[in-house]
């Protein structure tokens, strides 16, 4: 008859068979140095990996935060090369009503007026073109039309009631014009 002794030392032994066998398939196709290699191997990649996809990440989330902030300031070059248009626009006002010189008067609001159609051309803002030009549904809103006054100005703009823009090449404005039919 087996004693309790016996019984424990005998499963002692299967079990390390057992582990001997398991380790042997899981390493039939190599030596056991190699597994530990490759291991070694895969977690190196693994933390190479989840590290490159934190990096990604942070950087998706740090050019949205960019865009957000050039968003907010885009406008803010074009409002602070207004400025002094406007300082212009008071010097004029005042100027106004202390003069008795109208001319002069509405020749400084004239150069204020060229100063900010060059301010305009200067970002990419242009005026559409409307005079003696023919109807273009894609360039001009049309009003209304008046018979033309002459033959050669059927289907031209014959007056622009309201000047068009354009922002590097893109219609920000249609003109408002009259056809002639």
């Amino acid at each position: 008859m087996k004693n309790k002794h016996s019984d424990n030392k005998e499963k002692l032994h299967d079990e390390e068979l057992y582990q001997e066998e398991t380790t042997q398939e899981q390493c039939e196709c190599c030596e056991c140095e190699n597994c530990g290699e490759l291991a070694q191997k895969y977690n190196e990649l693994n933390d190479t990996h989840v590290r490159l996809i934190a990096e990604l990440d942070n950087y998706r989330k740090r050019t949205i935060r960019e865009k957000a902030d050039m968003l907010k300031s885009a406008g803010e070059s074009v409002l602070v090369n207004i400025l002094p248009l406007v300082d212009d626009f008071e010097r004029a006002l005042q100027a106004i009503e202390n003069t008795d010189n109208l001319s002069a008067a509405k020749e400084g609001v004239e150069l204020i007026y060229n100063k900010f159609i060059s301010f305009l051309n200067h970002n990419g803002v242009k005026v559409i073109d409307t005079e003696n030009q023919p109807f273009d549904m894609d360039m001009h809103e049309a009003i209304t039309t008046i018979p033309a006054p002459s033959e050669d100005m059927k289907g031209k703009i014959v007056d622009c009631v309201s000047k068009g823009y354009t922002l590097n090449d893109k219609v920000i404005r249609f003109p408002k014009v009259v056809v002639g039919e």
